[in-house]
């Protein structure tokens, strides 16, 4: 009697699982299972989001009438993996970004004049809008004791690394 292998009706119909859909068997490295597991629990990092202006009359009701919001696929837009930045300073502030507020920023893309993005000043990371007037680029803060920077890229320790998308902070 031949044994392994696949036979006809043996195991547990798909879809049937734990999951309630087809799963399949991978291989992870073992100090990220439990990070993996949360992911999974969590159903990645898809969340309910609910409107400022949603009528509640029954306050239990509210959990099921909800849209979502997933972070992993908002973040990661246009298959590019963001940078995460830990801000130090408020030089930012009139904008809202101010110390340890966390930036997300995109590599791949170009800055617009008045966008917000990370530059790198004498080998320094930093956080300034960037202007154009005429032929020119000038990278502020919204400190007005700090003054422009005019900018050119062309020094090797100076160039933008990204333009800021998000800004995650705590109220």
């Amino acid at each position: 009697m031949p044994r392994g292998g696949k036979r006809k009706g043996a195991g547990r119909p798909k879809g049937t699982g734990k999951f309630g859909e087809p799963t399949k068997a991978i291989r992870l490295p073992v100090s990220m299972i439990d990070r993996i597991m949360q992911f999974i629990t969590l159903k990645g990092l898809v969340l309910p989001l609910y409107s400022s202006q949603t009528s509640v009359t029954d306050t239990d009701a509210i959990t099921e009438t909800y849209e979502t919001y997933d972070f992993i696929e908002r973040l990661t837009k246009n298959s590019t993996v963001p940078i995460l930045v830990n801000v130090q300073d408020d030089f930012m502030k009139a904008a809202g970004i101010i110390s340890d507020d966390i930036l997300v920023a995109y590599k791949n893309e170009v800055p617009a004049n008045g966008n917000i993005v990370l530059a790198v000043l004498d080998n320094k990371l930093t956080i300034k809008r960037i202007l154009r007037k005429g032929d020119k680029i000038e990278l502020t803060t919204e400190n007005e004791s700090v003054p422009p920077i005019e900018f050119n890229g062309e020094e090797a320790e100076s160039h933008i690394l990204g333009v800021v998308k998000y800004v995650i902070h705590e109220i």
